[in-house]
């Protein structure tokens, strides 16, 4: 059965089973009931799972500025959420942290890199080498972070076999061969709309059972690909939503101040 793309949500969109922890200690074994202290997998809200993403982000940026230790207050305003929210999406991984001592940064660093998938690397394949496929494969951060790209495809005959950012263009032909060959878990589409759903379809093809789209088009896939999309224009018209209504804000209080004014009270 095939299904549409999901563009994330908020806690109460669908959640992703996590893996039942073994051998963690302590923190395997004092969670909520039913979590992973008995063996079973826990379900996680997506909203949460892109918070943990934010929260390893802070908590590398404080390993290497020295911090051994982090408060739940501390991390939570470095993240940009209340304390309450991250001490209940830590609890999804089972990870409580010490009464007066808080996070050791560390340990809670492992344990969101182990919820996330990333104690190992998720070879990715770029489909579509323009602007923004060029700009993604010579992105140096990405392999840093877990995700080499291993694999490079257009269908531009002049970009077949030249090298970008030291790889290959592959023909979009040879995806399904080439992602299995080369075990790509990730499949990036930066193609034009009109080719993004059979790109998709290629890369399930050859595996791939998550994928990152960046052309404005919903895709069809199966259920148990999952994809996510990153539409730049609708993020920007949601900024100038808020531009707009700031703005008519400041026009309120504009007018309200002139009115007070007229009528001789102080503002």
């Amino acid at each position: 059965m095939a299904r549409v793309q999901r563009d994330g949500g908020d806690d109460a969109a669908p959640t992703t089973e996590l893996p039942a922890v073994r051998g963690q200690g302590p923190a395997a074994v004092n969670g909520p009931a039913g979590a992973q202290g008995n063996g079973r997998a826990r379900a996680i809200p997506e909203a949460a799972v892109a918070r943990l993403a934010v929260y390893l982000r802070v908590l590398s940026a404080m390993a290497e500025q020295g911090s051994v230790t982090v408060s739940s207050e501390e991390l939570a305003t470095a993240a940009g959420v209340n304390s309450a929210k991250l001490r209940k999406d830590l609890s999804y991984i089972g990870t409580y942290g010490t009464r007066g001592v808080g996070y050791e940064v560390d340990v809670l660093t492992s344990e969101i890199q182990r919820v996330l998938g990333l104690t190992r690397q998720q070879n990715t394949a770029v489909v579509g080498i323009g602007n923004l496929g060029h700009a993604l494969a010579n992105y140096g951060g990405f392999p840093g972070r877990g995700f080499p790209v291993t694999a490079l495809f257009d269908v531009d005959p002049d970009l077949i076999g030249v090298p970008v950012g030291g790889l290959p263009v592959c023909h979009i032909d040879d995806i399904p061969e080439v992602c299995a060959a080369r075990n790509i878990a990730i499949g990036v589409i930066a193609t034009p709309p009109a080719a993004a759903q059979a790109v998709c379809n290629r890369l399930v093809e050859g595996g791939v059972h998550c994928v990152l789209n960046f052309a404005p088009v919903v895709l069809q896939v199966p259920d148990h690909v999952e994809v996510r999309k990153v539409d730049l224009a609708i993020e920007l018209q949601i900024l100038s939503f808020h531009v707009a209504r700031n703005a008519e804000q400041r026009g309120r209080g504009r007018t309200a101040a002139a009115r007070a004014s007229s009528n001789g009270e102080v503002v």
